[in-house]
């Protein structure tokens, strides 16, 4: 998880910083709350995930709120020569095929991380239509004893940033309806593909 980022590039963030400001601003974007103080590790959960214009998002709002992300994608995005470029851009790539030990394998790399780094992992899995949330994303907080922070794009509103931190029980029954509640009046860019189902 530690491979160099674009996000740990000083002299480019500042200046994307500003730029990316500006683009979301310019497009009718609000920018609301950002990092905590003191949050240095996280699980960053992004929601609603129901377009690829999420991901464009996601990289102006990471510059704008002044984070430093890491994401998952599935494998097949960073075959050729591309591949290098979503490294730098944070990505991990991730084989679905194989991801049994995902969640041990990110708590680790949580665990070992240095500075202050954000993991985010998108609760619906796929920007298509789902009925449950993954669970992924909570395990690895509680295995890492990290707290959840919630990411929203509501394209209802034109808003962004980050929500509450959460930190989970380790009850999932109990702390699942209260993650989702937040995203309750959220609206992404296809609001007939997201969906507050139960988890799984």
């Amino acid at each position: 998880m530690q491979h160099t980022t674009i996000f740990r590039s000083q002299l480019l963030t500042r200046l994307l910083r500003w730029i990316c400001t500006a683009i979301l601003r310019a497009d009718g974007w609000r920018i609301e709350a950002g990092l905590p103080e003191g949050l240095s590790k996280c699980v960053l959960i992004a929601a609603p995930h129901t377009s690829n214009w999420d991901f464009v998002y996601l990289l102006l709002a990471a510059f704008a709120l002044r984070l430093n992300i890491y994401w998952m994608g599935k494998a097949s995005l960073f075959a050729g020569p591309f591949g290098p470029v979503m490294r730098w851009l944070g990505g991990i790539a991730v084989n679905r095929e194989q991801s049994g030990n995902l969640v041990a394998a990110s708590v680790e790399a949580l665990k070992n991380a240095e500075g202050p780094v954000q993991l985010v992992v998108p609760p619906e899995g796929t920007r298509s239509r789902v009925r449950r949330w993954k669970t992924g994303f909570y395990y690895i907080a509680v295995g890492a004893e990290l707290p959840i922070l919630p990411a929203y794009l509501d394209f209802g509103q034109r808003r962004l940033g980050l929500g509450p931190v959460f930190h989970p029980t380790g009850d999932i029954e109990r702390d699942m309806p209260q993650i989702q509640a937040f995203y309750a009046p959220m609206r992404g860019k296809n609001p007939q593909q997201f969906d507050l189902g139960s988890s799984g």
